[in-house]
């Protein structure tokens, strides 16, 4: 592959890989408005401050790496082929990383190495960053030392260098949003998705590619090219929280969203019905997702589980039972 790499997020650089989405109004959504400052908010530094030195030079190789993923490490990459799917990292992580409440990179430097309830393992940075790259990419690893792991961890690091070790700061989650006492509803899902989703991640949730097909400019939800099983947007309230503060695409925004949380829950449950919409499997299926099941993500809908509410309820809600029953036996009722 390409000279050397170093340091990436996640993820899905990754995974969490997803949903960039409409430019049509979305139906009869109610309007809510998030009571948040923007001077309360982290603000990246920008790119004309990056410095002229040896180190600058990195962090514009990695935004370009962020930006352009399958140009040059793409299924056809320039420089190597590590990506067994078209998507871009800033098809998840909008803007390169920078948009709030976007899967952005804000604290993911001060935050790893980290532990990881996935894989059950505290996890490097550059760990991360294959992370990305084999689930929603379904690819294969960078060698950590190589130039673009190396140049992607600038990045991460260069965005995030006023964030303290071990802190985060507003903006580097998504929006919360408001469990209702219902499961979320693939049907209602589908009609929001029609109306408001298929024009730009198309029909079949094949997404659209650019005039050249070389990459995505809205990334396919489901399908042979779309995010793993696994992966963080496969998960309903991980994905409703995306959801929420960006999609449709140049139409929400985190300071007023255009769908209200059920709505969210509900697209996102149509999105990754298993039912109706197939994906790409996890390729080393003997290493399961995991495999600690006290810390698996309540909304991880594949079993086995520390509790006894069925796969439906985990992947589709209702949500509170299953909090309330983890807090009482004081496990984590993580998300």
């Amino acid at each position: 592959m390409l000279p050397t790499i170093k340091k990436v997020l996640l993820p899905a650089i990754s995974a969490i890989l997803i949903i960039a989405s409409c430019n049509q109004t979305p139906t009869t959504p109610k309007e809510t408005v998030i009571p948040t400052s923007d001077t309360s908010v982290f603000s990246p530094p920008d790119t004309s401050s990056i410095p002229n030195d040896q180190f600058g030079e990195m962090v514009r190789y990695g935004r370009e790496l962020i930006l352009h993923t399958a140009h040059y490490i793409g299924p056809e990459g320039t420089v190597g082929k590590y990506l067994g799917n078209k998507m871009n990292c800033t098809n998840c992580h909008l803007d390169g990383g920078m948009r709030p409440f976007g899967y952005s990179f804000f604290s993911s430097y001060a935050r790893y190495p980290q532990y990881r309830g996935r894989e059950n393992e505290v996890l490097t940075m550059e760990q991360r960053v294959n992370n990305c790259i084999e689930r929603p990419h379904s690819g294969i690893p960078l060698p950590l030392d190589s130039k673009e792991m190396v140049a992607m961890v600038c990045y991460i690091r260069w965005i995030g260098s006023n964030v303290p070790v071990g802190k985060r700061v507003k903006g580097d989650e998504c929006l919360e949003i408001e469990l209702p006492e219902r499961a979320a509803d693939p049907n209602k899902g589908a009609q929001i998705y029609a109306t408001t989703c298929s024009v730009c991640h198309g029909v079949n949730g094949e997404g659209k590619l650019t005039p050249d097909s070389a990459t995505y400019l809205y990334p396919p939800l489901w399908g042979p090219t779309s995010y793993q099983v696994g992966s963080s947007p496969y998960r309903v309230v991980k994905l409703a929280r995306f959801i929420k503060g960006n999609m449709p695409d140049k139409i929400a925004t985190w300071k007023k969203p255009a769908l209200n949380d059920e709505q969210c829950l509900d697209v996102a449950a149509f999105i990754n019905d298993d039912r109706i919409h197939s994906r790409p499997q996890k390729k080393n299926k003997a290493i399961p997702d995991y495999p600690n099941i006290a810390s698996k993500a309540l909304d991880y809908g594949i079993g086995p589980f520390i509790d006894s509410f069925s796969e439906e309820q985990h992947k589709f809600g209702p949500f509170k039972p299953i909090i309330k029953w983890r807090k009482e036996h004081k496990l984590p009722a993580n998300f």
